[in-house]
């Protein structure tokens, strides 16, 4: 970290600024300049206060030259982390993993078809949604801990590995005790204290974008959880709002490679939320493998009119069908495949 002093700053300002450098336990290395006065800060562990020096008299700004962000960076690991879970699934490797299913459970008939569904199509993750963060109060909120009943049941009969969204502190017990990788949505990205729970319950976690999250933003959330000691964490693009109401959101397919040059971890995209229309999802998905995402999380519904969630952007079973037909012929062409399925045990 680089403190910039302003010009004509004395000498006191400066020995201010060193005297606190060094209360916060770093070492304080003054750079005379012939406009100006820098002071260099060294040993920054990432979890430097900033805004201890900005506000200093003298100091005109305050540089980081190292990423706010420890241990999910490339510095940290350069290798590539591979989140393995049950089954042989791995994500983050050269396999290309296809996580469907509706977006919120809504009864047993519905969500184990679903799953048989999207798992002869390829899909080795069953999605489904127990509790939903809805914009209105009035919208389908989800069946709760039923849901999550019914989704272990669609695993016990189709052998998918199962995940869904905690939404509080309160659920991330239930889902973590459950399923087999605990989404913590769009919505939740920055509530910290979930995170740090989500950090110690000893499952993966899918961790979704913010709708109007930075790169950064993103990354430091993930370190959240690196930082209570779960390293199988991925990352999901799922679209940032703009000002275009052409989609629902927009897909940000740039921060797939932008993650992977600053990142180790894995990332999946999620066409359904990225772009909320049905016909958009299937060439985005295409687009999102060609861009090298480690895997895809798509909304798929036996009957999407009918669904009490995200209808409009829910595949229909044959339409997903040809997404997967059409992305291993993408994956093969970068170097990858895409994972299939395990066979249930009998």
């Amino acid at each position: 970290m680089l403190i910039v002093m302003r010009h004509g700053a004395t000498r006191d300002e400066v020995d201010k600024v060193v005297s606190v450098i060094q209360e916060m336990g770093y070492q304080a290395r003054p750079m005379p300049g012939v406009q100006r006065m820098a002071v260099g800060l060294v040993g920054n562990d990432g979890r430097v206060d900033a805004s201890r020096l900005e506000g200093l008299p003298g100091v005109q700004e305050v540089i980081h030259v190292t990423k706010p962000y420890k241990q999910v960076s490339r510095e940290w690991k350069n290798e590539p982390t591979v989140v393995r879970l049950a089954g042989g699934v791995a994500v983050g490797g050269t396999e290309v993993v296809a996580i469907a299913g509706p977006c919120s459970v809504e009864s047993e008939r519905q969500i184990v078809e679903a799953a048989r569904q999207v798992k002869e199509a390829g899909a080795v993750i069953l999605r489904g949604g127990a509790w939903k963060p809805r914009s209105s109060p009035y919208s389908f909120q989800g069946l709760g801990k039923p849901g999550l009943r019914l989704l272990a049941k669609a695993r016990e009969e189709t052998g998918l590995l199962v995940c869904t969204e905690a939404m509080d502190e309160n659920g991330l017990g239930w889902v973590a005790e459950m399923a087999d990788i605990v989404q913590i949505g769009a919505r939740n990205m920055q509530n910290f204290s979930l995170l740090k729970l989500a950090g110690r319950c000893g499952k993966p976690v899918l961790l979704k974008r913010g709708i109007s999250a930075t790169v950064t933003e993103l990354l430091l959330s993930a370190e959240y959880l690196l930082a209570e000691g779960n390293h199988e964490v991925i990352l999901c693009e799922r679209g940032v709002r703009s000002f275009d109401t052409a989609t629902r959101n927009l897909f940000d397919l740039t921060v797939i490679p932008v993650v992977h040059k600053l990142s180790h971890l894995p990332i999946i995209a999620d066409p359904s939320h990225g772009t909320g229309l049905r016909d958009k999802v299937i060439p985005m998905a295409r687009a999102a493998v060609a861009a090298g995402a480690d895997g895809i999380i798509v909304e798929v519904h036996p009957n999407p009119e009918e669904a009490l969630s995200d209808g409009a952007q829910s595949l229909y079973p044959d339409q997903f069908m040809q997404l997967m037909r059409e992305v291993r012929i993408i994956a093969e062409a970068i170097g990858r495949r895409v994972a299939e399925p395990a066979a249930v045990s009998a």
